[in-house]
């Protein structure tokens, strides 16, 4: 799979030209053209076929190589349409010439003057569009935009129109220039949005600071940030403290503070002292390339009414044309009075009306500009598709360890019994725990204090869902839930501890328990409480136990939870939620790692503070780039906010070009009004379509 910018493609109908063609090819396994970002992405063994059979459909497009991104340059949009300008106004004065001095011209010979002022000024402006029009019908290509207007504007002329004819195409082409302006804003805003990507990296050998390219940084190499400096790679700081801007990744405004020992993120901005980096990670591994490539390839998946816009255009513009051919000649033979010539040009009205561009233009906009939109607030997601299901979201499932908590664990609470004490149990249950890396062992190994002695272990078994196994010292050690206790037919107390809890045995001896205390996210309650509000029920899975998940639950407002949970339980409570949804969405919200077969299922997964987690990165639909969980119902109003918008687009240029249809046909909207419609909804589509990225 690899990525193309498409230069020149100034026309949304155009992309999917290109994108239908393409599939078609035997050579083409996977294709998909973005209009918003101007790039296609393909799975071929034969680009060369592909750049050819673009240059067949589309000769001005050209295929360039994207792996070289492109600094935005800040060129104004005068000297970007410089000729387009020029011919438009040279097109204005010969059409208010032509119209000042029609009755002088009008009389001369055969209208010579007349039609040399009104052609003349016809070629100038049009001629882009005649040529375009004349190639795509050699081509066998009918039904475009270009055709529409050239077959309306000739008609104008065939029936002594040619102010109107000139005026149409005139209004036409300046149409065109502001709507690619507003294209070509929304299009630099995105881009601005991705531009966080590093140009340099100070790269230190031998003690001499060297400026690189990231992409030729090695896993270990030590680099040097200056303040106001991107860091360039992923890495831990070896040297000095600084003040980091996230906001580029996460969209905290916030600076974090980082020092000795802490691991920094590519992307992010230095804001105060040097800092000294090892580079943990290749620049094609780093955060900020996995968001790009997250961001640009999200396109690639979209969603419905994107792909229904798409196949409606294609059969829309062939039944206008049919349509308005049909009115041009029923009328007139099947009722007595009325002529060829009036009827000809309420046709050429519909025909000017009915293009498509409003619809083809500012759907695949409005939901590129969502996912823009969402990820310069830390939240990725993965596909326009994904921007639609999250608007009919109705229950999300969040995992509790990581994601509700900050899973930061620390023992709290020693319980001994059958006369063992606190170290003792402390102690068995460091040595139990010593290869696992999950954050319940390492609280118990930091309350334990001591370096363990490897040689006192002889074997380790972890039993999936009830804790550990052990042989230290000879003896047979356990460390885990009650289940696990109950399963080795262990005599204990204690059955049910409020809290996460370890029990230990030795020798089929019950020795005690420790209590281990985690604490809740500071937005966690924020977060259920915003979900509740939009109606949207909640539901946490743990593998806690009861009295724990109750707890947790309790502090929450939590609807429902389930507890004592292995990761195959969770599968099966999120299928059983997902049949009860009834037709709504199902989101499921976990730390990405041992979460992921959840996240996979779920009819939307979401990672939660899984930058940089390829397990998360792969797996889940949505990316949440910070450990926020108030960021799920985040994502949701940017969703419903962008499907809004698409839908205000929708129904408003539908609506209008109806109006000005049926206008048409009773001859009351004439070819001038048509334009100012047709290219009105146009633009106002499209500036409607870019507000998303201003929220």
């Amino acid at each position: 799979m690899k990525k193309y910018t498409l230069k020149n493609l100034d026309c949304a109908s155009c992309a999917s030209k290109i994108e239908d063609n393409l599939t078609k090819l035997g050579e083409v396994k996977f294709v998909t053209v973005n209009f918003a970002n101007s790039t296609m992405t393909i799975d071929t063994d034969n680009i060369e076929k592909v750049k050819s059979k673009i240059k067949e459909i589309e000769p001005e497009v050209e295929v360039e190589d994207s792996d070289k991104r492109e600094k935005i340059v800040s060129t104004s949009e005068l000297a970007e349409n410089k000729w387009t300008i020029i011919k438009a106004i040279s097109g204005l004065l010969l059409l208010i010439a032509g119209m000042v001095f029609e009755d002088e011209i009008h009389n001369t010979p055969f209208h010579i003057a007349e039609y040399l002022v009104f052609v003349t000024g016809y070629l100038i402006v049009g001629w882009k569009v005649i040529s375009s029009a004349v190639k795509n019908i050699i081509r066998g290509q009918f039904f475009d935009e270009q055709f529409l207007m050239t077959i309306a504007t000739l008609g104008a002329f065939a029936i002594d129109q040619m102010p109107e004819a000139v005026a149409v195409m005139l209004f036409y082409v300046v149409g065109e220039l502001f709507q690619d302006i507003a294209v070509n804003r929304s299009r630099k805003s995105i881009k601005a949005l991705l531009e966080i990507k590093p140009e340099y990296a100070n790269l230190v050998v031998d003690g001499e600071s060297t400026r690189v390219s990231p992409e030729s940084i090695k896993v270990g190499d030590t680099i040097i940030v200056k303040a106001g400096e991107k860091i360039p790679l992923d890495g831990e700081v070896i040297d000095g403290s600084s003040f980091v801007d996230t906001s580029a990744l996460t969209g905290e405004s916030v600076p974090r503070k980082v020092k000795d020992k802490d691991a920094v993120l590519s992307g992010t901005i230095n804001q105060t002292g040097v800092l000294t980096i090892k580079v943990t990670k290749l620049f094609s591994e780093s955060s900020v390339s996995k968001i790009l490539e997250l961001v640009e390839n999200a396109s690639s998946k979209k969603a419905e009414t994107e792909k229904f816009i798409t196949t409606f255009a294609k059969y829309y513009t062939p039944v206008v044309v049919v349509s308005a051919l049909l009115l041009a000649i029923l009328p007139p033979l099947l009722v007595s009075g009325q002529t060829f010539s009036e009827w000809i040009y309420r046709a050429l009205v519909v025909l000017v009306i009915s293009c498509p561009c409003a619809l083809v233009i500012s759907i695949p906009l409005g939901y590129f500009g969502g996912i823009g939109s969402a990820s310069r607030k830390g939240i990725l997601v993965k596909g326009s598709n994904f921007l639609d299901a999250l608007t009919q979201v109705k229950t999300v499932v969040f995992d509790k360890t990581g994601t509700l908590t900050k899973g930061e664990f620390i023992v709290s609470e020693v319980v001994t019994s059958n006369g063992f004490t606190k170290e003792e149990i402390l102690e068995y249950a460091a040595y139990a725990e010593t290869n696992s890396n999950h954050p319940v062992a390492k609280s118990i190994s930091d309350a334990f204090g001591k370096d363990t002695d490897s040689k006192r272990i002889k074997q380790v078994d972890e039993i999936s869902g009830h804790g550990i196994k052990a042989v230290i010292d000879g003896k047979t050690v356990l460390a885990g839930n009650d289940k696990l206790l109950h399963k080795e037919n262990i005599e204990h107390p204690v059955c049910n501890v409020e809290g996460t809890v370890v029990h230990v045995a030795i020798d089929k001896v019950y020795m005690g328990y420790i209590i281990i205390s985690d604490t809740l996210k500071d937005d966690a309650i924020e977060a259920i409480e915003k979900l509740k509000a939009k109606n949207i029920q909640t539901v946490m899975l743990t593998g806690d136990n009861q009295f724990a998940a109750a707890a947790f639950a309790k502090k929450l407002g939590i609807d429902k939870y389930f507890y004592e949970l292995l990761p195959e339980d969770k599968v099966k409570h999120i299928e059983t939620l997902m049949e009860e949804s009834k037709g709504g969405k199902v989101a499921f919200v976990g730390d990405g790692i041992n979460d992921a077969p959840v996240i996979a299922r779920a009819d939307i997964g979401i990672a939660m503070g899984a930058l940089g987690s390829d397990a998360a990165i792969e797996t889940a639909d949505v990316v949440l780039m910070t450990d926020s969980p108030s960021k799920v119902s985040i994502a949701i109003d940017v969703a419903k906010r962008t499907r809004k918008i698409v839908w205000q687009n929708i129904l408003f240029a539908m609506g209008v070009k109806l109006i000005f249809i049926v206008l048409g046909v009773f001859g009351i909207a004439t070819m001038w009004e048509a334009v100012f419609g047709d290219m009105g909804v146009a633009l106002i589509a499209v500036f409607n379509a870019i507000r998303i990225l201003k929220n």
